[in-house]
């Protein structure tokens, strides 16, 4: 006897935020979305950028999916709970919350201005507090759901970025906490680690030739990541096929961390 596989996301409602990308190009986040979507979930998606996110939702649209776009700034508690309402008010309930939202940095902690620490902690580290901060009392109401925050193997192994390690450390301990204090309310909480994964964010700041295949030699596989692969992983995590799985952190890298230090990956 045979039967179709269910995507454990069938009727799901979902919040992607940062899920918008330049052009047509394929970021964690947006990917995150596609395939979210794909999986029968409805999707808000959510960037600073409205355009962006409209791009996102069409794409949804064309391949048979439902979705809309949100402009919003994460970083403050108004934009985090207009966002979460939005979910709310749209489609009654809130299931899935995918925190994408983040930037980099470079340079030591003699290097690093405060300025700049303190917005790479506010946009990596606060933003992801404030959308949980709304979004767990909305899961609760209708029996829990999954939050997926994006860290970054950064955080486990540290190559020059104090500032960007240290706030994708801090995703990972967010994570953990999150799940020990909402597990009751039926919320799992994990985390996904990027690699060197290849998206508008690393090629918009123009990665050379030469600096792309370094990345894609620190694979053990030998292959290049992209968004995709990020977005897989987050649609699995936030699927009832893990609902036995909380507070984990699932590394995404092509084993590039099984090797040393590769100074250009993720």
């Amino acid at each position: 006897m045979t039967r179709e596989l269910d995507s454990g996301l069938e009727g799901k409602v979902a919040i992607v935020t940062g899920g918008g990308s330049a052009a047509d190009g394929i970021g964690n986040g947006r990917a995150a979305a596609l395939c979210l979507a794909d999986g029968g979930a409805k999707v808000l998606v959510a960037d600073r950028i409205l355009e962006r996110a409209e791009r996102t939702v069409e794409m949804i649209r064309a391949g048979g999916g439902e979705a809309v776009p949100f402009a919003c700034d994460v970083t403050t508690n108004a934009g985090a709970s207009e966002m979460v309402d939005a979910a709310s008010s749209e489609w009654g309930r809130l299931d899935i919350l995918n925190n994408n939202v983040g930037i980099g940095s470079r340079g030591s902690v003699v290097s690093e201005s405060e300025e700049t620490w303190d917005r790479v902690m506010r946009v990596n580290v606060s933003s992801m507090f404030l959308c949980c901060k709304h979004a767990v009392p909305v899961m609760e109401e209708t029996g829990g759901g999954a939050i997926v925050n994006v860290s970054s193997i950064s955080a486990l192994r540290p190559r020059g970025l104090t500032a960007y390690s240290t706030s994708k450390g801090a995703v990972i301990a967010l994570t953990r906490a999150l799940a020990v204090d909402h597990g009751e309310q039926g919320i799992r909480v994990n985390c996904v680690a990027p690699g060197p994964v290849y998206t508008p964010m690393v090629y918009g700041r123009g990665m050379s030739e030469a600096a792309r295949e370094a990345r894609r030699a620190a694979s053990v596989l030998g292959i290049e990541g992209t968004g995709w692969d990020i977005g897989h992983a987050v649609a699995f995590l936030c699927s009832d096929r893990t609902r036995y799985i909380t507070g984990q952190v699932l590394v995404v890298d092509g084993g590039a961390t099984l090797r040393g230090p590769e100074r250009d990956s993720g």
